[in-house]
């Protein structure tokens, strides 16, 4: 099945074993190339309802920021039953984000983990402004460690939400961050990288034009 076969398809068992590592991350990305051009595939959805009831079989696992402007299905122009969405503001890891990530990979057989962030991130704004509000503050915590690895500008009144550069810099550390973490903190998925079963990646997503930066 070539990969315009594949953006339409149902997956089934036999399509998400076709798919590797890079035909999966191809179809990420001609999926947001369709996404910004307004040339979405024509899906019958319910068809897919359908098809899937009995069993999925993603290709995918997208770990997204809950941004209501970056839904994964919608930006990668992928059907049901395409995509394991993980969404969490912020765009972190944390051990029950990692254990549904070994769910997704190694047991239901996704071939690539995205790690994407977003331009003008509200949790990213949160962080850089040391936000304190309930169980947010523990949550923009986790945040942090990209707030603190980006290190221009010096000036700490440059250093805020009211920065976007800096703000987007952040963001782009935190995806940075976060695929270490996954390597670091889930031997799962490392072995899977290091055997060539899995690839994971880093995006950002541009609130302005639809279109995500892939980072190897």
């Amino acid at each position: 099945m070539n990969l315009a076969q594949l953006n339409t398809a149902t997956q089934t068992k036999n399509t998400q074993a076709e798919i590797t590592p890079s035909v999966a991350i191809d179809l990420l990305k001609d999926g947001n190339a369709r996404f910004v051009e307004n040339k979405q595939v024509g899906r019958n959805l319910l068809q897919q309802v359908d098809d899937t009831s009995k069993g999925q079989f993603p290709f995918a696992t997208v770990l997204s920021c809950i941004d209501s402007r970056v839904s994964s299905e919608l930006i990668f122009d992928q059907g049901i039953g395409d995509i394991f969405s993980v969404r969490v503001a912020g765009n972190f890891v944390n051990e029950d984000i990692l254990g549904s990530m070994e769910f997704a990979c190694k047991l239901a057989g996704t071939k690539v983990i995205v790690v994407l962030g977003h331009t003008s991130c509200g949790a990213v704004k949160g962080a850089c402004d040391d936000a304190k509000l309930g169980n947010l503050t523990a949550m923009l915590a986790k945040i942090t460690p990209a707030v603190n690895g980006v290190e221009q500008p010096t000036d700490a009144a440059q250093r805020n939400s009211s920065n976007i550069e800096f703000v987007n810099e952040v963001a782009k550390k935190n995806v940075h961050l976060n695929i270490a973490r996954i390597l670091d903190e889930s031997p799962v998925l490392a072995e899977m990288v290091n055997e060539g079963a899995i690839e994971i990646i880093g995006g950002m997503y541009n609130i302005h034009t639809g279109k995500v930066e892939f980072y190897a």
